[in-house]
């Protein structure tokens, strides 16, 4: 929902400590639910298709990690510094056929892509690996495609493609639902802010095409574009008169990671729900808390999750606020009418959708992960981005609302290997054969 960042990247230190979710996430990488009860999940949004088939990714009962075994990527040597997956290099993954995807993954996948394609053939790639043109078979088949025959319709129109070593790492966010209000009461007085009005977009592009790509946020002070305000100065008081509130949060630490997830629900004293998106950022970096607080000690072995540090912040509120502030990144919103959003501005789905880096992975394409999870594993529609989601093979999966999708978001972290799937052509342009174990990884033209 073009996250600041996500889930993951907040809490980059189940994953690897070191390192997330267009809209929201991070590194995660040592996989796994923190330690804590197995609990009966409350039912969240279900991918539920028209002709009966469930492209849930979760099983019914208790939440539990099943592991998978990850189809082998092809070793290849990479490209050190590679900033587009044409600079990665790619090359022939398996037959799209014998990849394991359900009917139901397939035809959730199939719905989710044909509503990405107008975007997907408009955009440029900035990836390198496609071009408009190159969707249109593809789209013009997706809309028309029979019940049962969703895993045919992705065998007949693209091939699996791997870019750079295929390494992946997969992290969760979801849609979450905090107390808030559109008034300001006893209660809810933590301001949830709209774009400022004197905040300013600049694209360098436009300056020099050196800078082609490259963007900074800022603010107007007398005759000079200087940063805009940090969050320290927003939560101190800043921004009045500057920006509209849209609403008032009940909890900071819950608008904290509301922020890192990039869109959600208040729930409101009436028991009425506002659905707010993120709109825009203040530029400033990101900066994962969690890994600032594991490297000080301040995480015992079972407060590795979001839900650890949450518990964590709350229990400490002065050296919590402190630890937030020193991610100096701050997120605006809009409300929304409708679904979640992501970053082509079409509605996500859960269990289905997925963030990516643009330059890795064309907006709208769909990618098959093989991972060490099985709730991870199968195909996704990146329809997203995020801030801390950067990096070829880097995704994050978005899970819905509701206590399950926040359990499996929280602990997400898988890792295994990434298939895009790519039109029909894309290899052979790039003068590969369509076979898996064809010839080395090959930079795009």
């Amino acid at each position: 929902m073009t996250r600041g960042a996500g889930f993951a990247a907040t809490v980059a230190l189940s994953m690897t400590l070191a390192a997330c979710a267009g809209r929201i996430v991070p590194p995660g990488e040592a996989g796994g639910y923190p330690s804590r009860p197995v609990r009966e999940p409350r039912p969240g949004p279900s991918s539920r298709l028209p002709n009966g088939a469930s492209a849930s990714r979760i099983p019914p009962g208790p939440i539990r990690i099943v592991p998978a075994t990850p189809l082998p990527a092809t070793p290849v040597t990479t490209t050190p510094g590679a900033a587009t997956a044409a600079q990665a290099g790619i090359l022939a993954g398996p037959p799209v056929a014998s990849l394991p995807m359900t009917e139901g993954q397939a035809d959730a996948a199939r719905a989710a892509f044909a509503l990405s394609c107008p975007g997907l053939m408009r955009r440029t790639d900035s990836s390198g690996l496609t071009q408009g043109a190159d969707w249109q078979p593809a789209c013009q088949a997706a809309a028309s495609v029979a019940p049962g025959r969703a895993r045919d319709f992705f065998a007949r129109y693209f091939e699996a493609v791997q870019v750079g070593d295929g390494r992946s790492l997969a992290t969760g966010y979801y849609e979450p639902e905090i107390a808030g209000s559109r008034e300001r009461r006893s209660g809810y007085d933590v301001p949830i802010y709209a774009r400022p009005r004197d905040l300013i977009d600049v694209d360098l592009g436009a300056f020099s095409t050196d800078l082609k790509g490259r963007k900074v946020r800022g603010k107007v002070q007398g005759s000079t574009l200087v940063p805009y305000d940090d969050r320290t100065a927003i939560e101190l008081g800043s921004l009045e008169g500057r920006a509209p509130v849209l609403a008032w949060g009940a909890d900071p630490v819950e608008v904290f990671f509301l922020q890192i997830q990039g869109s959600g629900r208040l729930r409101q004293p009436d028991g009425t729900i506002m659905r707010i998106g993120y709109d825009s950022q203040n530029g400033r970096d990101y900066t994962g808390i969690g890994a600032l607080m594991k490297a000080r000690g301040l995480l015992g072995p079972d407060q590795s999750s979001m839900q650890g540090i949450v518990a964590w912040l709350h229990e400490h509120p002065e050296q919590g606020r402190a630890i937030m502030r020193e991610n100096k990144s701050f997120v605006f919103f809009r409300e929304l009418t409708g679904a979640p959003q992501g970053a082509m501005g079409y509605a996500v789905t859960g269990q289905v959708s997925a963030a990516a880096d643009p330059k890795f992975v064309p907006l709208g394409a769909p990618v098959f992960l093989s991972m060490d999870r099985q709730d991870a594993t199968g195909l996704w529609v990146v329809q997203d981005t995020g801030g801390a989601i950067k990096g070829s093979n880097r995704f994050d999966t978005f899970w819905g609302a509701g206590d399950t999708a926040r359990t499996v978001a929280g602990g997400m972290s898988a890792r295994g290997t990434a298939f895009l799937l790519l039109p029909i052509g894309t290899l052979a342009r790039a003068g590969l054969a369509t076979t898996s174990g064809a010839a080395g990884a090959v930079p795009q033209p």
